[in-house]
């Protein structure tokens, strides 16, 4: 197949452009005095109302003028709407029946045939550069000077150069061999979009979104965007193959997949507050230390009796509080504590620009040594048995507790998309000097991110009281922060900061929390489940890396 020129490509479009442009001729004219004018005076319309030329009284006349002719463009536009759709069918089946096979797939064998001469003219570009600096090399020797050792390390970068160049040149024609063929198929969507006025049919919007896609799709990119979820996948899929094999059971049942949703859910809470930090360049090491003391706190409040340890030397009985109050209690407590945490560190950030490694570290110190010093390290006992079936109760085998985390991940996502605090969380992450230049408080921001992330663990550690019906412990929740942090990771939410998605979070908590349920079903030690996910981490950390260099 010849390569075609574009006066011959040109040529062969001709016919359809102009079977298919008589058709739109007379579609437009059709639609000049129904579709087109009713837009034309719909926008007057709306234009009106900020036109302060106009007095009121002229601003009346020319509404009822307008609305008027609108109702008879109205008229016509339904009138004429019958036609209009025949003519749409007859150029559209013309074009189906004909585009391709006249015009495409001519330009397509000419596309293959231009990559296959970029191909070829590049290995003979090579062959020519090689033999050149082969003959300069011994040019070089035959006639040695006392800089010889320079000078052919002067040839050897010439000759990589020239390489360099001949590779980017057969890029460049590759590439455009690429843009002729996606602008040959954007041209039958052009004649469609005319056609149709710009409402396409869902098969016609599908089709033009996959050829956007194949014309974009980038393997490196897809690779370093989404290589370690493939070998995720991978993972778990020889997991659900293993599991019967060597445990006689089967990994993705209903019900396992429920307690996977189950598990995750309180840590949801966790990672959705922490995402907001790291989305700051930030992070929070105290995280499994707030889940222990809201654990406690939770569950001295929500108790049945004296509790069978002590704070400060001290057995509380709340149980002269209604179970309702003693519930909104207990989850209020949390909160507060844990959010009060989470601003000192936030203060110390903003403030004194500490990085949060450092404060948050120092939260997990002291709140770890406040709790254990205040219980003695002893673990409580469980909270009153009626409390959890009012908190997350099971309906038909259902977990309600997966609604919770359902509700948060829905208002973070508000948070993050749709307020002015979520821009300004980008913003900041992004540029913090260009932020604050543009009139945004890097200081309120970030101090807003670690109260929603205050918030955030607060809910998370009473919804662990609930689901563990209580129990807790300074030492609960050990190891809980690399799990959050690591989901976050995974989801996409960069270290880099400024870049990263709550469905990205979600991702990542899922995968955590799937991963250690399977790896425990199949009998691996857990000192071995931690390698994997430090494996995983290591992976999710270059990857992003590898990104942010490129972007660079």
């Amino acid at each position: 197949m010849s390569i075609l020129t574009y006066e011959k490509e040109e040529e062969l479009l001709a016919p359809i452009k102009e079977y298919v442009g008589k058709i739109q001729a007379e579609i437009d004219a059709l639609r000049e005095d129904g579709t087109t004018k009713a837009t034309r005076l719909q926008h007057q319309l709306r234009n009106m109302k900020n036109d302060r030329t106009l007095s009121k009284e002229e601003r009346v006349q020319l509404r009822r003028q307008d609305e008027a002719a609108l109702v008879e463009a109205k008229r016509v536009q339904a009138a004429n709407r019958s036609r209009i759709n025949e003519l749409v069918a007859k150029a559209e089946k013309y074009i189906d029946e004909n585009f391709d096979k006249q015009y495409l797939n001519e330009v397509e064998l000419s596309v293959e045939a231009e990559k296959k001469e970029a191909k070829a003219e590049y290995q003979r570009q090579l062959a020519l550069i090689k033999k050149e600096h082969e003959q300069a090399v011994a040019e070089l020797r035959k006639n040695p000077t006392i800089d010889l050792k320079q000078e052919l390390k002067d040839e050897e970068m010439v000759f990589k150069n020239k390489q360099y160049d001949a590779k980017v040149s057969m890029q460049h024609r590759l590439q455009a061999a690429k843009d002729r063929r996606h602008a040959a198929v954007a041209e039958k969507y052009h004649m469609i979009d005319l056609l149709r006025n710009s409402n396409f049919s869902f098969k016609q919007s599908l089709s033009q979104k996959i050829e956007n896609y194949r014309y974009s799709f980038n393997r490196r990119q897809f690779l370093l965007k989404n290589g370690l979820y493939i070998v995720i996948v991978l993972i778990f899929i020889a997991m659900a193959v293993l599991a019967p094999v060597t445990k006689g059971v089967d990994l993705f049942t209903t019900q396992n997949i429920l307690n996977i949703l189950q598990q995750a859910s309180p840590r949801m809470f966790l990672a959705l507050g922490v995402a907001g930090l790291i989305l700051l360049t930030g992070t929070d090491l105290s995280i499994g230390r707030m889940v222990g003391m809201g654990m406690v706190i939770a569950t001295v409040i929500m108790h049945k009796g004296p509790n069978t340890g002590s704070v400060f030397g001290h057995a509380f009985d709340f149980t002269g509080i209604p179970v309702g109050g003693r519930i909104i209690f207990a989850l209020i407590a949390c909160i507060i504590a844990t959010t009060a945490f989470t601003m000192v560190a936030g203060f110390f950030t903003a403030r004194f620009k500490m990085h949060p490694f450092v404060s948050t570290m120092a939260n997990m110190l002291i709140i770890f040594g406040l709790v254990t010093y205040a219980t003695k390290g002893v673990s409580f006992g469980a909270i009153e048995s009626d409390i959890p079936k009012m908190i997350v109760p099971n309906i038909s085998g259902f977990p309600t507790i997966i609604l919770w985390a359902i509700a948060a991940t829905v208002v973070v996502w508000f948070i993050w998309n749709k307020t002015t605090f979520g821009k300004n969380l980008y913003a900041v992450g992004g540029n913090p000097e260009a932020a604050a230049v543009s009139g945004i408080s890097v200081f309120k921001v970030t101090m807003g991110a670690f109260i929603l992330a205050g918030i955030l663990y607060g809910f998370g550690s009473w919804l662990e009281a609930a689901r563990m019906f209580g129990s807790g412990s300074a030492a609960y929740g050990q190891g809980w922060d690399m799990d959050a942090i690591a989901a976050c990771v995974v989801g996409g939410v960069s270290f880099t900061g400024g870049i990263g998605k709550i469905s990205g979070v979600v991702t990542g908590v899922m995968i955590f929390t799937g991963l250690t349920y399977s790896l425990t079903i199949l009998g691996i030690d857990t000192n071995l489940q931690f390698v994997f996910e430090g494996i995983i981490i290591l992976a999710a950390v270059t990857l992003d890396s590898l990104k942010y260099v490129q972007k660079k």
